[in-house]
């Protein structure tokens, strides 16, 4: 299959309640990871290693902050006069309809624009979503999709049983035809799971989107909401009932990274090495922040932990991540947290199993979470902090507490 004829679809979603504060100023794919990057980092650098350089990236929520994060697709060679990438946003006109406005599921998106689908008119339709950290050639998950003669194929993964239930999960015959598919069980019966990479034959998806409109509208009290919802809902049952629906294994490390706690274990999966982003062959590619370089006073402990271009510790830093800019003051303690840009914890304060947003300022001798006495650690264990955030001095942040952006705790 050419990979000139393939268009990218990248759904960088709605308001990302599932992170919370975090998500209050900034939509879910513009968050950091890693330091120096962002969880849309990942399906850009895929495509673009993959070689597909047509990319439509859906923005709803925020979309400023993506906008100043995807840098024109610079950094993925992907501001060009052809192909390249193309910011897809909502829309309003003097007449109402479903194909105006915000959509409420993924789904949704894809019938609000499947008239520029049906326009276009590729060869094949990657629909993908942006906030997952996994690298992936995309190109073999296309030879799959060309040599099954396949309407719609499923990338899938595997994960523990219990994180499943928050997946669609996907039952397969020993050739790969999708035989059972449960969007979210609440009691699952396997372990693999779609990896929200969906590989579709755009004439199928486009008729797939009008016939379920027809069908889902009647029961939707909104007269803009198609009915649609997510993928899993309507549209990937659709396409598994007719019988050609395939999947293809994601080899190698996968997560959705959406959610508190699988994004603290993906960084603690950085740290300890399960995840390489430095791999030369297929590097995670990014707008790096212009920075000076990372400053290590004497006397400072710095261990099994990442520090960013701009920052400076003199206090000490264990299994953490801290953003570019970051200053950890002497006598300052971090452990198992990650710090995002230009914030500040001042001497004598201590910060641990913590999530703390952009230009936050931790004031001396102040206490931000704890340690969670469970395993895997809940979202309701982890603390997080809004961006612009001060904490007093002396101040006591209890473990699981949420502070919102902009916000003084004393």
């Amino acid at each position: 299959m050419a990979r000139d004829n393939v268009v990218a679809i990248v759904q960088a979603g709605g308001r990302g309640s599932r992170m919370e504060v975090l998500t209050e100023r900034r939509a879910k794919p513009a968050l950091p990871f890693g330091g120096n990057y962002q969880l849309i980092d990942f399906s850009l650098s895929n495509l673009h290693h993959s070689g597909i350089d047509e990319v439509w990236l859906c923005v709803q929520y925020e979309a400023d902050s993506l906008l100043q994060e995807v840098a024109g697709g610079r950094p993925w060679d992907l501001d060009r006069t052809r192909g390249g990438l193309r910011m897809v946003l909502p829309e309003e006109s003097d007449n109402a309809s479903t194909e105006d406005g915000f959509a409420t599921g993924n789904a949704d998106l894809l019938y609000r624009i499947r008239d520029r689908i049906a326009d276009r008119a590729p060869e094949a339709v990657i629909v993908m979503s942006a906030d997952h950290v996994y690298d992936f050639d995309l190109s073999d998950a296309l030879a799959t999709h060309r040599a099954s003669d396949a309407e719609c194929t499923i990338v899938t993964t595997t994960c523990a049983l219990e994180e499943a239930a928050a997946h669609a999960t996907v039952r397969s015959r020993r050739d790969g035809t999708v035989t059972g598919f449960e969007y979210k069980p609440e009691h699952p019966t396997t372990r693999v799971i779609a990896a929200e990479i969906f590989v579709y034959d755009p004439r199928v998806l486009v008729a797939a989107l009008e016939e379920l409109y027809g069908h889902t509208v009647d029961g939707s009290d909104d007269e803009n909401d198609t009915g649609l919802g997510d993928f899993g809902d309507h549209l990937v049952p659709w396409f598994v009932a007719r019988g050609r629906t395939v999947t293809h294994a994601l080899p190698g490390y996968w997560i959705d990274a959406g959610r508190p706690e699988t994004y603290l274990k993906a960084h603690r999966d950085l740290v300890e090495g399960t995840i390489d982003l430095f791999r030369p062959s297929w590097p995670i590619l990014t707008r790096q922040p212009q920075r000076n370089a990372a400053r290590i006073d004497a006397g400072a402990v710095v261990a099994d932990s990442l520090i960013s271009s701009g920052a400076r510790v003199s206090g000490t830093v264990r299994r953490s991540v801290l953003g570019p800019g970051v200053i950890v003051e002497r006598g300052a303690d971090i452990t198992d947290s990650i710090i995002f840009s230009d914030t500040v914890v001042r001497r004598g304060a201590r910060v641990s199993w913590s999530i703390v947003d952009e230009r936050v300022r931790i004031g001396e001798d102040a206490r931000v979470g704890g340690r969670p006495r469970t395993r895997p650690v809940p979202t309701d264990r982890i603390t997080l902090v809004g961006m612009d955030t001060l904490i007093t001095r002396g101040a006591r942040v209890p473990l699981g507490t949420r502070i919102g952006a902009g916000s003084r705790w004393s």
